[in-house]
């Protein structure tokens, strides 16, 4: 079994319930540069890796576990005429399998964990997409779906992302609360040169040179935004550090359905659960509830149940009979 190491924070800072008129704050987090040479696994050409959820076989059980509790949100959610879209974005290492060095090579069982976990999702009528198929697509027109140095998504794959997740809203919901005419305006493309968060965060000096910085793509907030701040947000986007507004994906899918999005987010370490139960439980959700609930997973993560100790940052582990209590409170049968 290879090494399995705990997710590691990016930052404390997170955007709780609010609506993307004021949300776009483009720059990322300062972030403290973590013990060099631990939590990254340096690739061929320097392609840079998270050296956490590295295993040779697929926790299968712990899998299974977490799509009961998703199954569970959504049918509480339903029960309340709020739809579930929960896109789980795979891993970095699938698309870039060759750069990852001989001794963290993929085994077959781990190549086939994606598909695995959409499936059970499927069968247990979870709303979603295949990302990899999507993110396969934009491999073969040349485009890069991971950063290189960064274990985040580039814009391309973010701007994907959220147009099967406005599709799919458009099939669950034709008709979203509020006017046309009140989405984002795209703002324009720029591009930033530095070092990925991988090299910036987890290698010596000398490894940082070598891996070198990369361009970040990055759209800008338009001149319109901050007007809209008091237009209903009939979706609402939850979850890590991937949908944060530097990286694209909630003022593109604002764009796409024509109304505003609130978003909240936390450090992939904070957990997927905790970054959920905090919106349910806050005012926001209860005040106003939204139309649809964009609940993002990954991959990597995604057998970690709320109390996995010393995986999830210390103050966001949940017993699991805690989760399903608050669950229960936050969402009454």
């Amino acid at each position: 079994m290879k090494n399995h190491l705990s997710p590691s924070a990016l930052s404390r800072r997170s955007l709780l319930g609010l609506s993307l008129g004021f949300t776009l704050g483009l720059s990322l987090p300062q972030v403290a540069i973590a013990q060099p040479d631990i939590l990254a696994i340096i690739g061929k050409d320097n392609y840079l890796f998270p050296a956490w959820g590295t295993t040779d076989e697929p926790d299968w059980r712990a899998i299974d576990a977490t799509v009961a509790r998703i199954a569970e949100v959504h049918k509480r959610l339903a029960a309340r005429g709020i739809a579930l879209v929960a896109p789980v974005l795979p891993s970095k290492k699938l698309f870039y399998a060759d750069k990852l060095p001989a001794e963290d090579a993929l085994t077959p069982e781990m190549l086939g964990r994606y598909a695995g976990i959409r499936d059970r999702l499927a069968a247990v009528g979870v709303p979603g997409f295949d990302v990899e198929q999507i993110y396969r697509a934009l491999q073969a027109k040349g485009e890069q779906v991971y950063y290189r140095t960064d274990q985040h998504w580039t814009q391309a794959a973010a701007d994907a992302t959220a147009q099967a997740t406005a599709d799919l809203i458009h099939q669950l919901v034709p008709t979203l609360a509020g006017a046309a005419g009140t989405g984002l305006a795209l703002g324009a493309i720029s591009k930033e040169r530095r070092y990925g968060d991988l090299a910036e965060r987890f290698l010596s000096p000398e490894q940082r040179r070598a891996a070198g910085r990369e361009i970040f793509t990055v759209r800008r907030q338009t001149q319109t935004a901050g007007l809209l701040d008091a237009a209903i947000a009939p979706v609402h986007v939850t979850g890590n550090s991937m949908v944060q507004p530097y990286f694209g994906f909630p003022q593109k899918l604002s764009n796409l359905i024509d109304r505003p999005v609130s978003v909240n987010w936390k450090p992939g370490d904070v957990g997927f659960w905790s970054v959920l139960i905090e919106y349910l439980e806050s005012a926001a959700f209860r005040q106003q509830p939204p139309q649809v609930l964009v609940w993002q997973l990954f991959e990597p993560n995604f057998h970690l149940g709320p109390d996995a100790e010393g995986l999830w940052d210390a103050a966001s582990v949940i017993s699991a009979q805690d989760w399903s209590r608050r669950l229960a409170a936050a969402l009454p049968a």
